[in-house]
């Protein structure tokens, strides 16, 4: 997996989220969404071209390639399980949503497979113990 820094990651994952909501995703959506200023996005999107991980059209229109959407769907996944994972444990979910995204950015493979397998074991017993 290639390694990128989290604020890139943040980015990738935002892309991804707001390509679900909208047919098309520009940097003002990217900066709405965050809440940063559009010439801060504007950085990081020139960032993320060099990196080949989007491609942005002539009318500005922001998509992910191979390697973006491979990262950004990889921390939505950490981001969406963990959060879940917190909650459960009686986390409040706004506590546990802030943690996630930290969580998700430093945790190695390794201890979130460990987690995710965790989890599933902990599932398939209580379902079958209904």
């Amino acid at each position: 997996m290639i390694h990128v820094n989290e604020s890139a990651e943040n980015y990738l994952e935002t892309i991804l989220i707001l390509s679900k909501e909208h047919p098309v995703v520009r940097s003002v959506d990217i900066a709405e969404e965050l809440g940063f200023k559009k010439s801060s996005v504007s950085v990081a999107m020139k960032n993320l071209r060099e990196k080949q991980h989007i491609t942005v059209s002539k009318e500005g229109f922001i998509t992910l390639t191979d390697s973006g959407r491979a990262i950004a769907e990889m921390i939505y996944e950490r981001h969406e399980l963990l959060s879940d994972w917190l909650t459960r444990l009686g986390v409040d979910p706004k506590v546990a949503v802030e943690d996630a995204c930290r969580i998700e950015h430093v945790i190695s493979a390794e201890s979130f497979e460990a987690i995710k397998r965790h989890i599933g074991m902990k599932g398939t017993k209580q379902e079958s113990g209904k």
